[in-house]
């Protein structure tokens, strides 16, 4: 990245967002670290909205959140968690779309999805129903769900009994070391007051993270005074301990939070480190560009010397560079696509690079039609230099051509030869006597 543009701040594509709600509002910011203890461990009644910054609707509803907040002060618990960077705690939740309102009532663990109005009124409307159902139920001798005991086998706490997979020492070897899965597992003693605290923890993290990563990264527990091959060959020495397994890899001491977003967390980062990087695409139509920038923060665009130009062993160097950079950021879940030039003048037209300067990159934006262009090298370290900077929020940015995406058309794919020139017409001279022209001429 050139210095003079480091220094040009223009709307960022990634993390200069500035927040919904400060420090002085009456909403309560909520994290991964602080929910548990703001919320679950409340005997308030919360309303939690989970939104991103970025999000239209999020900032439309932003005063009417503050506004309620301040009516309810003293009475109801507001707050808000930024999903878009907290985003185990949104999966946790099920959150799917934002701004997205959970009622966190009775059962904590199980919190209702709000269903009223987005005003200021309607908020406060639907709040003090739900705290009306609340105290009734209290009234009536209900008290909510209580915390499940994985070792006892009782109750409900956003998590369940099935989601923990109960290891022992006759079935620990197939289901953990042979395993493709990555596992994070607990040795506990029952009667350990941590490993009790632990138990509602692990349950509700046991349950999101099946459902986050498909039963890719798994939650176990063993008895460790039961199965006492499992500790003595882990050196286990004090309860809980944790411990993460990847396949043909020691195991890995777990040094992280005990509560269930810090878990989540973890889990979610271990999930991502044995994803595989990103599916490099071809853009041959629009259907290709619109969904895998749609489901993407940002997309990575290169436009590539045509074919002729560069050959196969010239462009798949190019591929391997753009290979590489997509693992190296996988954790976040950006599209990566590229076109051959000349192949989408439009797409190069409104990034401005058409005709010249290739290969070219552009990291895209399509929530906010911006874009930011490489400067620097096609390479591994001018790309990851480039991607670094936006990562941080530096770096200038332009909004698309016309603010729309352009159009884009049906191509057919690169077969990975060699390009070859069109066939010239053949004329056949045989028949021409060369001494009827004019030596001048020739």
């Amino acid at each position: 990245m050139k210095p003079l543009l480091l220094g040009v701040l223009s709307c960022s594509l990634v993390l200069t967002v500035q927040a919904l709600y400060s420090s002085s509002d009456d909403v309560i910011e909520l994290t991964p670290s602080n929910f548990n203890r703001e919320v679950i461990q409340s005997d308030s009644l919360w309303l939690v909205e989970f939104y991103a910054p970025w999000c239209g609707h999020c900032k439309n509803l932003a005063p009417d959140w503050k506004k309620a907040a301040t009516a309810l002060k003293g009475v109801i618990k507001v707050g808000a968690v930024d999903a878009d960077q907290h985003k185990s705690l949104g999966g946790q939740y099920g959150v799917r779309g934002f701004p997205t309102i959970k009622i966190f009532g009775a059962n904590k663990n199980k919190p209702e999805e709000y269903q009223g109005g987005r005003s200021s009124q309607a908020i406060v409307d639907g709040a003090m129903n739900a705290l009306r159902s609340l105290v009734k139920e209290r009234l009536n001798g209900k008290s909510g769900g209580s915390g499940y005991n994985k070792q006892s086998g009782g109750g409900s706490s956003g998590g369940s009994q099935k989601d923990i997979v109960e290891l022992t020492d006759d079935n620990f070897d197939k289901m953990v070391l042979d395993s493709d899965d990555v596992w994070m597992v607990e040795f506990f003693a029952p009667w350990c007051g941590h490993c009790k605290n632990l138990e509602p923890e692990w349950a509700a993290a046991a349950t999101a993270v099946k459902e986050q990563t498909n039963g890719r990264v798994r939650l176990g527990a063993v008895d460790a005074t039961v199965h006492q091959v499992l500790s003595s060959r882990y050196g286990i020495r004090g309860f809980p301990t944790i411990k993460i397994f990847r396949k043909g890899e020691m195991p890995e001491d777990y040094q992280g939070g005990r509560t269930r977003g810090d878990i989540i967390e973890r889990a979610m980062d271990l999930f991502s480190d044995n994803a595989p990087a990103p599916e490099l695409q071809e853009i041959l139509s629009e259907d290709i560009l619109k969904k895998t920038c749609e489901d993407s923060q940002l997309c990575i665009i290169a436009v590539l010397p045509h074919i002729l130009d560069t050959g196969a062993a010239g462009r798949n160097s190019y591929l391997e560079v753009m290979t590489k950079l997509a693992d190296k950021y996988k954790k976040k879940m950006w599209g990566w696509m590229w076109a051959e030039a000349g192949a989408q003048m439009e797409l190069e037209a409104s990034l401005g690079i058409g005709g010249f300067g290739y290969p070219a990159m552009a990291a895209i934006n399509t929530r906010k039609m911006k874009f930011a262009l490489l400067r620097g090298s096609f390479s591994e370290t001018g790309i990851h230099e480039f991607l670094r900077e936006l990562s941080v929020g530096r770096g200038s940015t332009a909004t698309l051509g016309g603010g729309n995406m352009p159009k884009i058309h049906t191509v057919e794919p690169w077969d990975g030869k060699d390009g070859q020139l069109p066939e010239e017409e053949e004329y056949d001279l045989s028949d021409v006597d060369l001494d009827d022209f004019d030596k001048d001429e020739l």
